[in-house]
């Protein structure tokens, strides 16, 4: 507690700057890259330029310095760290080193700043062995400052170092990478973050609780930085007191409890207590996003903890871990990855939702009964509540009247209940079929209509002996509906056999559907005026057009000619391919050089609109 106070001369430093790592033991979480430059050093295997490069605050720039100041130091300890006594050492940590220069790339960045340093690489260090350069977000620089770059980085003086530190590789050019080693920084663990946020606590003497130190490095997502800047953050919140639940509250978390809460409500189907239990959560200020955004990670960890083996990937406070894996006991793992999914679309599409509470109720409710769906799928993965079917009922023959010429007469409605039988239907079938017979030339007499499932190969009634038939009612029944519509909308005689595709006929009805299209002062009459025409089978034919334009006419009316041809033809398969036949320019159509009447004429000839947009225009043209 005394020592995080601190009076009006003693200024406040932030724990980021405070405990920023003076040596390579000290840098936490990249000993992959702090044993790689120790042994270069003790080696004196130095290269002349390098690369560092990872996300943010997990020691990029920290690592430069420490480099910067250990090849300097004047007595290097025998496992290569600077000893931190020696005056270049000293002026380094006091930041009155002249042979370490730092270059902000984010706010110089362009082809002067980098000539400027160019030219201070030509100066050989006054003391000390090496002159080192590091390069802050070296990725900012233009294109023409890289370029300005390239020759001092590829051969630069013995005694230049650059260190280049940046969080986006992939904007440096190639040729800046090819000529640095490149050491990629990972971001840091939660063990690690806890342990150093523990060790910093422990001397400034603050009272944290292992789980408040747990959830924040959670929330710092591997960034040492961030995870300082929370602890701070925190300390002054709450006097010095980190606690789990001051923790939630500054960072704004929503507590694990809510969420066991919830999915227990969603599993017993209590959709009003789910509901007001989301009421709660949202008068506590936390908005819809937050909720869904928590409540599918919680479901990804149950589904996690689905798996022993997988228990490592959880990254959640200790005291939770086996309440995750109690509750995915319960749990079956088809339930969880719906809800995943279902939470997945309620994030996507809450931004666009006018009502944002609404929207995430409309996701708890789809939850609540998710149970409910899944139970109607079986084991083997098919639909196990099965299709209601109607029970058997008597079969009712509805009469028909018989009609060749003349009126209807009117006859009573008569109603025949038959059980449904298989031998009964195929007898009521040939009774049916030789009363038919028998009356064929007789008055008009009832017949009995068979139903379709008993249907056989009969005589066929045509339309000039039985008209279609209609209960006595007057009501249409679903087949005469149907029939009706058909013959309607084709406009002729079903029955009508289709015609043969032939040179002749085709011509004929190219020419009735360019005349239609001349009727309606349609543009694209000239194009099918000019368009060959090939029979390729007896449903398909081509036509060929010699240009783009003539190409595109016909196309902007191909479904008319479409329905015209198949009428014609009384051919639904009817169909036709548009081709483009680009015919070359023969040069011996006329050898002598045409004057300019001869050449309106002739594209009057073949463009008429060009004459009529003249006499349109009253245009005097001057040959």
């Amino acid at each position: 507690m005394q020592a995080r106070k601190c009076s009006m001369d003693n200024k406040f430093i932030v724990s980021a700057r405070k405990y920023r790592p003076q040596t390579f033991d000290t840098v936490i979480g990249q000993s992959h890259i702090t044993t790689t430059l120790k042994n270069a050093i003790r080696n004196n295997q130095l290269a002349h330029a390098f690369l560092f490069c990872g996300p943010r605050g997990v020691g990029k720039t920290t690592c430069a310095r420490i480099l910067g100041k250990t090849i300097n130091c004047e007595n290097i300890s025998p496992d290569g760290e600077a000893c931190n006594k020696c005056q270049s050492c000293v002026s380094f940590n006091e930041g009155t080193s002249l042979n370490i220069h730092e270059l902000d790339a984010a706010s110089n960045n362009s082809v002067d700043d980098i000539r400027s340093l160019v030219e201070q690489v030509r100066f050989p260090p006054q003391a000390g062995k090496y002159k080192v350069y590091i390069i802050d977000e070296v990725h900012m620089l233009s294109s023409s400052a890289f370029n300005a770059f390239l020759k001092t980085l590829e051969e630069p003086p013995p005694y230049a170092i650059f260190i280049l530190a940046t969080t986006e590789k992939h904007k440096i050019l190639p040729t800046i990478l090819s000529r640095c080693q490149i050491f990629d920084f990972k971001r840091i663990t939660t063990n690690d973050t806890v342990a150093h946020l523990q060790e910093i606590a422990d001397k400034e003497g603050i009272q944290a609780q292992p789980e408040a130190l747990q959830l924040i490095a959670q929330k710092s997502e591997g960034c040492m930085r961030d995870a300082l800047s929370i602890l701070d953050k925190i300390v002054s919140f709450t006097n010095a007191e980190v606690t789990y639940k001051n923790t939630l509250e500054h960072l704004n978390i929503l507590d694990a409890e809510y969420y066991f809460k919830l999915i227990n409500h969603l599993q017993d189907q209590d959709l009003a207590s789910a509901m007001l239990l989301f009421d709660d959560i949202n008068r506590k200020g936390f908005e819809g996003d937050l909720v869904t955004e928590g409540f599918a990670e919680f479901i990804r960890n149950l589904l996690v903890c689905k798996d022993e083996r997988a228990v490592a990937l959880l990254e959640v406070v200790d005291s939770f871990k086996t309440k995750y894996l109690n509750a995915a006991k319960n749990l079956d793992a088809a339930y969880l990855v719906s809800a995943l999914n279902i939470l997945n679309e309620a994030q996507i599409g809450y931004k666009h939702a006018r009502n944002k509470r609404l929207h995430v109720e409309l996701a708890l409710i789809k939850l609540c009964y998710l149970q409910q769906a899944l139970q109607l799928v079986s084991s083997e993965g098919s639909v196990g509540k099965k299709k209601l079917i109607d029970s058997a009922v008597a079969f009712r023959v509805t009469p028909i009247q018989l009609v060749r010429k003349g009126v209807v007469k009117n006859l009573p409605v008569i109603h025949q209940e038959l059980p449904i039988d298989n031998n009964a239907g195929q007898e009521l079938l040939v009774n049916t079929k030789r009363n038919f017979q028998q009356t064929k030339t007789d008055e008009p007499k009832l017949m009995v209509e068979t139903p379709k499932d008993y249907q056989t190969n009969t005589e066929t009634v045509t339309e000039d002996t039985v008209r279609p038939y209609q209960s006595i009612s007057g009501k249409l029944t679903s087949l005469d509906k149907i029939r009706k519509q058909v013959s309607t909308a084709n406009g002729t005689n079903i029955q009508e056999a289709a015609k043969e595709l032939t040179e002749e006929d085709l011509h004929q009805a190219w020419g009735l559907f360019t005349q239609k299209l001349r009727d309606e002062k349609n543009h694209a009459a000239q194009s099918f005026a000019m368009a060959e025409l090939r029979i390729t089978g007896a449903n398909s034919l081509i036509i060929a057009v010699p240009n783009n334009i003539q190409q595109r006419f016909i196309e902007s009316v191909r479904l008319e000619l479409l329905e015209f041809l198949q009428a014609h033809f009384v051919n639904k398969a009817l169909g036709f391919t548009i081709v483009l036949e680009e015919k070359e320019m023969q040069a011996n159509l006329s050898s002598a050089v045409l004057s300019r009447k001869e050449q309106y004429l002739k594209m009057i000839e073949q463009y008429p609109l060009v004459k009529e947009l003249k006499d349109r225009l009253r245009l005097e043209l001057d040959y």
